[in-house]
């Protein structure tokens, strides 16, 4: 039995769906369901059991010999918001109890961390255990998916050889984007928003530049496809190699601008970008590039090539935002 937390949101969704195509079935999808507006997500999804949030942890004393693998990927997940008992309830308490049972019952374990730990990026961009003690996170995510990874760093450094899963690894999610993030709203992807700008008025306004080292729409991110970022999630469980941190990008930066062209290029419609000021919330708080050193996760064995900007934006736009279709 496979346990997918999240299981209603954009990545778990997803991960539950090509963990169908490759013939698991025996999948339970936990979440606050609640929310309907996301359930649309698993609409024909091959699940046994769906778990509200708050019962899992008591479900889970009752079935716990049949668990055979968690993927821990619901969190709070919203950058703007600024309330850190919000982050430290969902994103870090439920996590370490996430932890601990799977510690205390011998279950692997793979969880979602975030980019948003790298802050500016003052310290660079590698997975390495030493660096998490150093981060500065822009905001109460960032922080919380940091407190955690500290948190399960100093685990494994215990003299108190405290009990840990048998295989864990801390997936740092970069600019993740891709089909079933209708819900998400003002934190959806830059992709999505562009192509509903397209659609309604054939043009698409980015973020201007307020940093004079980058030109307007020259703001550089990792952009990784979710069928990627899936596929690597999947890989860790089946062929669990050395548990730890791993970054999830591509390992190479790309342009707002390269992106905003490739929407126009999958919509067949000709180019019009145009500039607004930053949001004055999430102006200091705004990353000018990132990018993903993917060598420990590349020489530990993963071989599949990453979607190019270019072959992801297609796939998504021709395939799912034109017909509003799920994954």
């Amino acid at each position: 039995m496979i346990i997918v937390t999240g299981a209603a949101g954009f990545i778990s969704s997803c991960l539950v769906k090509e963990l169908n195509l490759r013939g698991y079935n025996d999948i339970v999808v936990v979440d606050d369901f609640s929310k309907t507006e996301k359930n649309e997500n698993l609409n024909g999804k091959k699940i046994v059991a769906k778990v509200p949030r708050k019962d899992f942890f008591s479900w889970a004393e009752l079935f716990k010999k049949e668990i055979d693998f968690i993927f821990h990927l619901g969190a709070r997940t919203d950058t703007t918001e600024f309330n850190k008992a919000i982050f430290d309830e969902l994103n870090v308490e439920y996590s370490k109890r996430m932890w601990n049972f799977c510690s205390e019952n011998n279950i692997p374990l793979v969880y979602a961390s975030s980019a948003a730990t790298y802050g500016l990026g003052e310290f660079g961009y590698e997975d390495n255990h030493e660096i998490p003690a150093k981060l500065k996170p822009l905001n109460p995510y960032g922080d919380s998916k940091n407190e955690f990874d500290k948190w399960v760093l100093n685990r494994m450094l215990s003299e108190a050889e405290a009990p840990v899963p048998p295989f864990w690894a801390g997936l740092k999610f970069f600019n993740v984007y891709g089909p079933n993030e209708y819900h998400k709203r003002r934190m959806a992807s830059v992709i999505m928003h562009a192509h509903k700008q397209i659609s309604e008025t054939g043009a698409m306004k980015l973020f201007a530049s307020h940093n004079p080292e980058y030109e307007n729409g020259g703001q550089l991110r990792d952009f990784v496809y979710v069928k990627d970022v899936v596929s690597v999630c999947i890989y860790m469980m089946e062929k669990k190699p050395t548990s730890g941190l791993y970054n999830l990008g591509t390992g190479k930066a790309r342009t707002f601008k390269d992106l905003a062209v490739a929407t126009f290029h999958a919509m067949d419609k000709p180019i019009s970008i145009s500039y607004i000021d930053t949001p004055i919330d999430i102006r200091d708080k705004y990353q000018y590039y990132t990018e993903a050193d993917m060598t420990k996760l590349i020489t530990s064995g993963y071989t599949k090539p990453f979607y190019t900007l270019e072959e992801g934006v297609t796939d998504y736009v021709k395939n799912y935002l034109s017909k509003h279709s799920y994954f």
